[in-house]
């Protein structure tokens, strides 16, 4: 019996020692979860209190715009304070900054359909668009069908029957845009093409929005304006940098004289903006983006996305 005890207490210290190194590595695991599960929870706080940190921009910007209309409610231009972007402000455990961008100056893609209907006017001004970007302007009259309610084919466009023999078939959306990024559907559209047109152009709620000329890329006033060239859209827009203009009857004035002084679809005011707002707070950081529409003095809130 007692040779045969040795074997016994010797698998027996082995089970202990299993057995305490188990315990030890469960230990260790659970340890390690719970600082998982505490950081987890510290990064779901964090990132809740940036998201808050950054909606809070919203209304700072609301305020800032009544603040504007109740001063110049009828000129908007980038040398008022709303526009000047700021440097990120500390709050306690991070930081927080936002920007207001004018949308009037862009061109509203919205507008090249009206009741339905393909606005010829503005359709050729989006083309003039395409092209000082270099881009086809058959982008124009497939952005037309895809948009208008009728199944009448604009010439290089595309209506249902082109669309429902895609490999993944849909239909035209026959409404307005609801956002930019709904143009990756068009026929013609990609990811560079859409990146390309999107410092020029706003996707807005109503399809007859005017031009801010003092918020204007080159590209835009070119478009909207035969026979103006790209030089002196240029050379205009550089002028407006120092001196904005603070009616259009004085814009139309100073241009050449081959080029019509037709400004109905021009401004020196806006109603959209967009309003882009980052946070970070502790480990966590959230990014918000708001398009507002000032009505009187208060803006009202269009759309918004959060991150």
């Amino acid at each position: 019996m007692q040779v045969r005890a040795v074997p016994q207490r010797g698998v027996a210290l082995v089970m202990v020692l299993l057995i305490v190194a188990m315990a030890t590595t469960i230990a260790a695991f659970m340890a390690q979860q719970q600082g998982f599960w505490q950081r987890t929870v510290e990064n779901g706080r964090d990132r809740a209190q940036a998201r808050r940190i950054a909606e809070a921009g919203i209304d700072w910007a609301r305020a800032v715009l009544a603040d504007d209309a109740s001063i110049t409610k009828e000129v908007d231009h980038g040398k008022e304070m709303w526009a000047m972007r700021l440097p990120a402000i500390p709050v306690e455990g991070g930081e927080v900054q936002g920007t207001i961008y004018d949308q009037q100056g862009l061109f509203n893609l919205n507008n090249l359909v009206r009741n339905g209907a393909v606005s010829m006017p503005d359709l050729a001004r989006l083309q003039r668009l395409l092209t000082a970007l270099g881009l086809p302007q058959e982008l124009g009259g497939a952005l037309a069908d895809w948009m208008d309610t009728d199944s009448e084919v604009t010439a290089n466009g595309a209506e249902d029957e082109y669309y429902m023999n895609l490999a993944q078939p849909y239909r035209c959306a026959n409404r307005q845009l609801a956002d930019i990024g709904e143009l990756a559907s068009v026929k013609g559209y990609d990811a560079n093409i859409i990146r390309r047109l999107q410092p020029f152009v706003s996707v807005l709620p109503e399809s007859n929005t005017k031009v801010n000329v003092n918020f204007a890329p080159a590209e835009v006033l070119m478009a909207m304006l035969p026979g103006l060239t790209l030089q002196d859209a240029r050379e205009i827009v550089t002028r407006i940098a120092t001196t904005p203009f603070n009616n259009t009857a004085d814009f139309l004035q100073q241009l050449p004289g081959n080029v019509p002084r037709e400004g109905s679809m021009l401004s020196v005011s806006s109603q959209f903006f967009m309003v882009t707002g980052y946070a970070t707070q502790g480990d966590g950081a959230s990014a918000v983006h708001a398009l507002l529409k000032r009505n009187g003095i208060w803006s009202s809130q269009v759309r918004k996305s959060l991150q």
